[in-house]
């Protein structure tokens, strides 16, 4: 099956303002994960999709091909599904949408969410990593809680399993896991995602990965066996990333 990555890209976040535009390691963040994605050598084709000629000049400087989108797509899947409509990228049969904020995407998080898809297992695929009981009481950290045929139950940035009681804590402890900021759609199921309503549920939690669970539509979540960085959201996320950058450029010098 052939395969395009998408990585949407805008200027308004309010937690990280100008967040693409900001550096890690000396460059922009989303030049960063485009030359991640396109080091896994996982898809076929990487297009940046964004509303800003400021960042459609960075990431075409930096060499990716970038596409400039509506400006009132509410949601990045809606700016992805924008990208798939376009006639040039009509031959793909798997689209994966990988936020502009992960630079450090496990290899293995982007082959789990295709393969979910590519196998015709789920028509959406995503991962997830295990993570600390921390991660709970952070509301800038995406938390999801799946079946055991492994679909998505929900996702929040409330902390997910609550431990009521006097419950297992281990048992609850080792059900948490942090979603990774990747998903992979048939062309179909994309379609289907964005001509959705927005969900009460989607803009309770701002979380547009609501919108089409609450539809009945099944997401796989594909779970590394290893704890992952997390994304950058906050001034204090792009510091600790910056850290590891160094540590990492050290380690190959």
């Amino acid at each position: 099956m052939t395969t395009l990555a998408v990585i949407p890209a805008r200027l308004g976040a309010t937690r990280l303002p100008r967040k693409p535009l900001r550096l890690l390691g000396g460059a922009p963040l989303i030049v960063r994960v485009w030359e991640r994605l396109t080091a896994l050598a996982l898809v076929d084709r990487v297009v940046v999709a964004t509303d800003s000629e400021e960042v459609a000049r960075t990431a075409r400087e930096a060499g990716a091909e970038c596409v400039l989108t509506d400006s009132r797509h509410p949601s990045g899947t809606d700016r992805v599904a924008e990208i798939a409509r376009h006639p040039e990228f009509a031959r793909y049969d798997v689209i994966v949408n990988v936020q502009g904020d992960e630079p450090f995407l496990p290899a293995e998080a982007a082959r789990g969410a295709l393969e979910l898809v590519a196998s015709g297992a789920f028509p959406l695929g995503t991962a997830a990593v295990p993570a600390p009981a921390a991660v709970l009481d952070a509301p800038d950290v995406v938390k999801v809680v799946r079946a055991d045929d492994g679909r998505a139950l929900y996702f929040s940035r409330a902390g997910i399993p609550f431990l009521r009681d006097d419950a297992e804590r281990s048992d609850r402890d080792a059900m948490i896991l942090q979603h990774l900021g990747i998903y992979a759609y048939t062309r179909d199921a994309l379609a289907r995602w964005v001509a959705l309503p927005p969900h009460p549920l989607e803009r309770v939690e701002r979380l547009e990965q609501l919108r089409p669970l609450a539809a009945g539509m099944a997401i796989g979540v594909a779970v590394l066996e290893e704890a992952a960085p997390r994304g950058i959201d906050t001034e204090e996320d792009l510091r600790l990333a910056n850290d590891r950058w160094t540590t990492f450029m050290s380690g190959r010098a």
